[in-house]
C-alpha cells in the first residue's frame, strides 16, 4: 500500500507597511495586527491535523505566521533559506502606476519571462522543490507545514501542476495566510489543493505589496 504524506505551503500574514514599501528581504518588517489574526485562523484551520513537522523562512512575517502554528500544536520551528522571498531588484521601493516611466523601473523589466527584475523563476523553482522533498521525506506518512511568501508558493504549484513559469502576478491565487497542499502518495504528487483559512480579514486588507 502506498503511503500518503501532505506539504502545506502557507504563506504569512498581512504585514505591518503603511508606506507601502516592496520590502522583499528587508528586515524588520512584522506582521500587523490584521496579520496577527490571520496567522491565528490559518493554525486553527489545521487543528486536528497529525502536523509532524514545521519550517518557515527566516524573515520576521513568516517566523512570526509559523509561530501560531508552533503554539497550536507544539512543534519547534526550523528557519530555512529556501523558503525565502524571491529576491528583488526593487527592494526598498515605493512603486505607483507612475513608476513605468521611472528609468530605473524601466531598466530592470525588459524580460519578464526570466524575471529581469528579481530571481530567476527557475532557481525559486528549484529550492522551493529541495525543500518540500526533504519536508515531506522527514514527515513521511504524516503532514508538514512550511511557512513562505507568495511568489515562491506560486512557483512551487506551478511546477506542480505543469505550468508555464511566467505569468500575470496579479492573477496569483496565494492571497495572504493561504494554504496551498500538496499531497503525495509516497513520492508522487497526487492532488494540489488551495484554502483561504482568513478570508473573513480579508476585508480589513490595506494596499497590497505584489510578490511580498
Amino acid at each position: 500500500m502506498s503511503t500518503t504524506t501532505v506539504v502545506h505551503l502557507l504563506r504569512h500574514g498581512e504585514v505591518h507597511n503603511p508606506d507601502g514599501i516592496l520590502y522583499g528581504r528587508l528586515p524588520e518588517f512584522h506582521l500587523s495586527d490584521n496579520g496577527s489574526e490571520m496567522a491565528g485562523l490559518a493554525a486553527e484551520w489545521f487543528s486536528g491535523r497529525d502536523i509532524a513537522a514545521l519550517y518557515s523562512s527566516p524573515l520576521d512575517r513568516a517566523e512570526e505566521t509559523a509561530q501560531a502554528v508552533a503554539d497550536e500544536f507544539g512543534v519547534a520551528i526550523r528557519l530555512d533559506d529556501r523558503l525565502i522571498e524571491a529576491g528583488n531588484t526593487f527592494q526598498g521601493m515605493t512603486l505607483s502606476r507612475r513608476s513605468v516611466r521611472d528609468p530605473r523601473v524601466l531598466r530592470r523589466v525588459y524580460n519578464p519571462f526570466r524575471p529581469s527584475w528579481g530571481e530567476p523563476y527557475s532557481q525559486v523553482v528549484a529550492r522551493m522543490v529541495d525543500i518540500i522533498k526533504v519536508v515531506r521525506k522527514e514527515a513521511w506518512g504524516r503532514e508538514a507545514v512550511c511557512v513562505s511568501h507568495q511568489l515562491p508558493i506560486w512557483m512551487a504549484r506551478r511546477v506542480a501542476e505543469k505550468k508555464r513559469l511566467w505569468h500575470r502576478p496579479d492573477r496569483r491565487q496565494c492571497n495572504l495566510a493561504s494554504v496551498t497542499s500538496l499531497t503525495f502518495e509516497d513520492q508522487k504528487l497526487v492532488s494540489v489543493g488551495y484554502a483561504e483559512p482568513a478570508a473573513v480579514l480579508y476585508r480589513k486588507q490595506g494596499p497590497l505589496v505584489p510578490g511580498a
